[in-house]
């Protein structure tokens, strides 16, 4: 975990620090903007938004690369400086789904098991479509074991390509 700030000029809603914490494994990245860090804010951020597991203890180095990404797709986004809490959300996504160099793969599919997909990218069907569709359950725990077997496969894969890294 790391606190990137104070940023000035302060966002518009007062907030001036952003509390980071990274995944070693997955490279996961969790973050939020506050108007102060506190032991109370620490606290929550880590209850609200993190696992109990010691798989948080990331290096501080790895950390520190998340931060400058962060920063840097968020100067990209932002044209009014104290919006940038605002922009934060996006500037996530947008580091989830980018393709780590040391994992050889996006956070994002490690963590969900598929790459993301944004409502533009498909077309979204209908609830009738849906319904009429039903599959049975037999097929559908077929086909979620199937997609929990994948990620493991593709979880192995990048601890294998972590080693050669």
């Amino acid at each position: 975990m790391d606190v990137i700030g104070p940023i000035e000029p302060a966002a518009s809603n007062g907030h001036r620090f952003i509390l980071v914490a990274t995944d070693n494994f997955t490279k996961w990245v969790e973050e939020a903007a506050y108007k102060s860090v506190t032991k109370k804010v620490v606290a929550d951020f880590f209850w609200n938004n993190l696992i109990c597991s010691s798989e948080y203890q990331s290096p501080p180095l790895l950390i520190m690369a998340a931060n400058k990404n962060i920063k840097k797709i968020l100067r990209k986004l932002i044209d009014n400086h104290r919006g940038w809490h605002e922009m934060l959300p996006y500037a996530l996504f947008g580091y989830q789904k980018t393709i780590k160099k040391l994992i050889g793969s996006t956070p994002y599919l490690l963590v969900y098991g598929t790459e993301e997909v944004i409502p533009v990218e498909v077309e979204i069907p209908s609830l009738r479509i849906i319904q009429e569709a039903d599959p049975s359950n037999v097929e559908w725990v077929k086909k979620r074991i199937d997609q929990f077997t994948l990620i493991d496969e593709r979880r192995m894969v990048v601890i294998f390509h972590g080693y050669l890294y």
